[in-house]
């Protein structure tokens, strides 16, 4: 039996789950207000609070416990391969100092910091939100200067697909899939044969708007903006990647608060929400284009799939196009877990980053 943890931090909490081989045995989530967090202005600050966390929960009964593997949350250093990753210095290294510097950069850190007070205890990180597999004309943009790049929600959208693939007897690398991640941000990839060759940069600028994303906005509009005054450069890239979509529109990004206000008669929510999928749905019919109209299926998953309204709405716009499974929430802790295991049992090599 193999010991593993799992460590996910995110922009408002940190979970943290126990597995033995297959099964959880324990999970805990510490959420973060953005108070608490802004104490912190450097990441190496938030990286030794997170962890302090960490270790305080696993020492509660005296002793740190045994671990084969820890695993953490891919960061958004550099694009890479799909895959299971041992962690290393250079992976180290571009975590610290990515120029995105989101909360997921700090897994790898974590997980270092952790297995190394333990002999022989592995760390790894899998399918991190710039796994990139595109084909290379999808990186092509009208600039040369500005070459496309995908950050999305890799890690969910790949264990869902092979999830649906044992689930109809099939293997993922046989299959065309289109999955759409419907949560705070939305990614929709095109997944042929076991790779995601086209993905969107569901973090600051491309796609749907979400609830709290910007998704793809006019260009002209972006530069007068940009020269305007009213912004700085973080504040603006702030604005993109967390204050715009629904939160911009309708002043916040909870779906049941917005769901109840439509239900209530409230037309501009109900407008803003239904324009939301319609420019999902315009994205996930653009991608049977990318897979030549040969799809097998169209998979939702994520936080907001959990919303009849959102699901039916998608329903209605992209039934003609290939059949349609839903999967509530995500799995990513389990996700993380089965990769750790599968390089432990030797079913699959790590990959040196």
């Amino acid at each position: 039996m193999y010991r593993i943890l799992v460590i996910n931090p995110g922009s408002t909490s940190t979970k943290i789950a126990i597995y033995e081989d297959e099964k959880q045995t324990s999970i805990t989530k510490f959420s973060h207000s953005f108070e608490q967090l802004s104490q912190y202005p450097l990441m190496s600050d938030e990286f030794h609070f997170r962890l302090k966390l960490i270790e305080d929960e696993l020492k509660k009964d005296g002793t740190m416990p045994h671990f084969d593997a820890i695993i953490g949350r891919g960061g958004l250093s550099k694009p890479i391969e799909g895959g299971v990753y041992e962690v290393n210095e250079e992976m180290l290294d571009d975590a610290r100092n990515s120029k995105h510097r989101h909360s997921c950069d700090l897994g790898c850190l974590i997980a270092d910091a952790i297995a190394k007070q333990e002999e022989g205890c592995r760390s790894f990180i899998a399918d991190p939100g710039v796994t990139d597999e595109m084909y290379p004309e999808a990186h092509i943009s009208g600039s040369p200067d500005m070459p496309r790049i995908c950050i999305w929600h890799a890690l969910n959208q790949r264990a869902i697909a092979r999830r649906f693939a044992r689930e109809h007897q099939l293997r993922y690398e046989e299959l065309n899939l289109i999955v759409c991640h419907l949560g705070g941000g939305i990614s929709i990839a095109a997944h042929e044969h076991g790779r995601a060759v086209d993905a969107n940069n569901a973090l600051d600028g491309e796609g749907p708007f979400s609830p709290v994303r910007a998704g793809t906005l006019p260009v002209a509009d972006v530069v007068r903006a940009c020269f305007s005054g009213k912004w700085t450069q973080q504040e603006f890239i702030a604005f993109i990647s967390g204050k715009a979509g629904l939160t911009a529109h309708l002043g916040t990004n909870d779906m049941k608060e917005i769901l109840r206000r439509i239900a209530e008669g409230d037309k501009q929510a109900e407008l803003v929400v239904d324009a939301m999928l319609y420019h999902t749905a315009k994205q996930i019919a653009a991608e049977g284009a990318v897979l030549c109209g040969k799809i097998d299926a169209i998979i939702l998953t994520g936080g907001l799939v959990n919303e009849e309204y959102i699901t039916l709405r998608l329903r209605h716009r992209l039934s003609w196009l290939a059949p349609i499974y839903c999967y509530p929430g995500e799995d990513e802790m389990g996700a993380l877990a089965q990769n750790a295991l599968m390089v432990l049992r030797g079913e699959v090599s790590a990959k040196e980053y």
